[in-house]
């Protein structure tokens, strides 16, 4: 047997700059680059492998360790998980930071590859600095969180570890029913080790992803099921577009006249005028798919995992014959609410389930007209609230209206938290699959710029916006250097409406009169922030960082911004000042949080009685 000579650090690069996925025949490089930040525990091991000896990977220099990993999760996402960036950083605080990003991939079911520098496994220079040191087991470090939020987990404290770890590695990434983080711990000492590794650990591999077949059985029991509802309800999730099926599902729904209502993942699976799109569902749904939902006897659920968003925490379904069919790559997701388990790729079980209704001459029996007019009556409230006015400034669905309206139909929008995913969810207009890039499984809060950079760097082609409140951007805006170092353009569009009013308004609905969410000054002598809200000059901000930037205080500013930013070859930021409050409400939907059931406020008490009844009245499923 033939083997190289290599630091373990060195064949880890060689090993990933060989490996590829083959779907549908169509072959692609798998791990196109690595990001990371150095520090004394991988600057001279894997930063060393990088410098010399990267192959065919890119390097990116991130700026802050959880903003890599979200770009390289957003990267991923828009890729439709065909292509990956591993990330490197130091021990300590350098690899404590990609935590809470490892879980928001992993939550939404998004491969990333995170490489965190550790301890020495020789524990000779002990304590080194940043190591954590745990008295009552000495084999735990910094890196042990990740195995929570990791898909798969392992520490190479031998080099010759390294060719099982990477094989086990790469079968979890390149699994659509397994895919998140994967955390390879790298000890410092050891990632300088050599080894004499065998020349085949460095062949070309190709991963190839066959489509997972529907079992025939399955789809005849889901039949039988179907052919005794009338009004069926097909929730569209993430699947549908990681599946690439969204032809598939147009095809499904327009046979039997089956409506489609669309989760944060999935929207965009079908353009929003297509006679049976009837909108977003659940808490930040809209009135039409609601009211369907609440009337459905079938949720024919295709790639969603059933959050309590997607469910309005079990309310959703009122009909006492509901029934569940769930279509999905995972059998833990597709076992949910009891429903009949399709555990399959979406593209395929779509198909065979068509095919099989079709010779059944199934149709719905939804009353001639009712779809349409549920769909033109949210169409015209949309319309409402893109043209609303507030006396006190520019209302935030109305500058939303504006942007859509705007922008080109092809341009990628990325968000995740706050008052905004909602607004989005209900009245965002999407005309073409992947236009809509939500991070909402995690809802992490700081994803929205980073993730802006990653998804620019996977659509070089296409105009991308960061729609992203004034919280959320002050959390973490740091990959807008990044942006600016790679020539990475994006636009970011910055709703500052003076804090988490996103919080503040859940807050203040279950009783509260609003307390500790509003960029406020504290007054001297009180114990709230109760005094003038804070001047925050983001545009100034932006454009000290290097980015070009602008401020729209109305609709003719915005639009006019709007044109400017799309001819910047820059990231630019738009400032836009929005009144507090002028967000969407709820549509026919609930969402179960904690109200105090003791308390001096007369209103949370009330709050709590309110709760209760909800929570009687939702399905224990």
């Amino acid at each position: 047997m033939r083997t190289i000579r290599l630091t373990m650090a060195q064949a880890l690069l060689r090993f990933l700059d060989q490996q590829y996925i083959s779907i549908d025949g169509q072959e692609t490089k798998f791990v196109q680059g690595v990001m990371g930040i150095f520090g004394h525990g991988n600057v001279t091991g894997i930063g060393e492998a990088l410098e010399y000896s990267a192959g065919d990977l890119t390097y990116i220099q991130g700026k802050n360790e959880q903003g890599m990993v979200h770009a390289a999760t957003a990267y991923a996402k828009q890729k439709n998980r065909k292509q990956i960036y591993a990330c490197t950083t130091s021990i300590g605080p350098g690899a404590l930071n990609m935590v809470t990003a490892a879980a928001t991939a992993t939550v939404n079911r998004i491969p990333v590859l995170l490489l965190p520098g550790d301890n020495f496994a020789s524990r000779q220079p002990d304590p080194v600095l940043q190591q954590l040191e745990v008295t009552n087991d000495y084999t735990v470090s910094a890196t042990d969180p990740f195995k929570s939020v990791s898909k798969y987990w392992d520490r190479i404290v031998r080099p010759e570890q390294l060719m099982s770890a990477a094989t086990q590695a790469m079968r979890v990434l390149t699994d659509p029913a397994e895919a998140g983080a994967v955390t390879l711990a790298l000890p410092q000492d050891v990632q300088a080790e050599a080894y004499d590794y065998p020349e085949t650990f460095f062949d070309k591999k190709v991963h190839y992803i066959d489509r997972r077949p529907a079992a025939q059985e399955t789809v005849q029991r889901a039949a039988a099921v179907i052919l005794g509802k009338k009004r069926p309800l097909i929730i569209a999730g993430g699947g549908v577009l990681y599946a690439e099926a969204t032809k598939e599902l147009a095809e499904f729904a327009e046979a039997f006249g089956i409506p489609v209502a669309e989760t944060q993942a999935g929207k965009s699976s079908l353009p929003w005028n297509h006679p049976l799109q009837v909108g977003a569902i659940g808490v930040t749904g809209a009135l039409a798919a609601n009211k369907l939902a609440k009337q459905a006897d079938l949720i024919i659920g295709v790639g969603t995992r059933y959050s309590d968003f997607t469910t309005a925490s079990k309310s959703a379904f009122e009909n006492d014959d509901v029934q569940f069919i769930n279509i999905n790559i995972s059998g833990f997701d597709s076992s949910k609410l009891g429903g009949i388990s399709i555990t399959a790729d979406a593209k395929v079980a779509l198909n065979l389930l068509r095919e099989t209704l079709t010779f059944l001459d199934y149709s719905s029996n939804y009353e001639t007209g009712y779809i349409a007019t549920l769909k033109d009556e949210w169409d015209r409230e949309v319309d409402r609230l893109y043209q609303a006015e507030c006396a006190e400034g520019f209302a935030q669905t109305h500058a939303l209206g504006v942007i859509n309206e705007t922008i080109d139909s092809s341009s990628v929008v990325v968000c995740a938290a706050g008052s905004l995913p909602g607004d989005l969810h209900r009245l965002w207009r999407s005309t073409e699959p992947k236009t809509y890039h939500m991070e909402y499984g995690f809802s992490c809060m700081g994803y929205e710029v980073s993730g802006a950079f990653g998804a620019a760097l996977a659509e070089p082609g296409r105009e991308v916006y960061a729609i992203v409140g004034d919280g959320s951007y002050l959390m973490l805006h740091s990959e807008v250097v990044t942006s600016l170092q790679e020539g990475q353009k994006f636009t970011i569009l910055l709703f500052d409406n003076h804090g988490f009013q996103c919080i503040h308004n859940l807050q203040r609905s279950q009783g509260s009169e609003g307390f500790g969410n509003e960029f406020r000054y504290r007054e001297t002598g009180t114990r709230k922030l109760t005094g003038s809200y804070m001047p925050i000059d983001f545009a100034a901000h932006a454009r000290s960082l290097g980015a070009k930037s602008y401020k729209a205080t109305n609709a003719e500013e915005l639009k006019s911004a709007l044109l400017q930013a799309s001819k910047e070859t820059v990231t630019t930021l738009i400032e836009i000042p929005v009144v507090p409050g002028t967000n969407t409400g709820g549509y026919e939907s609930w969402w179960q949080v904690g109200v105090p059931e003791v308390s001096e406020s007369a209103k949370v008490l009330a709050a709590h009685e309110e709760m209760k009844k909800n929570i009687q009245a939702a399905k224990p499923i």
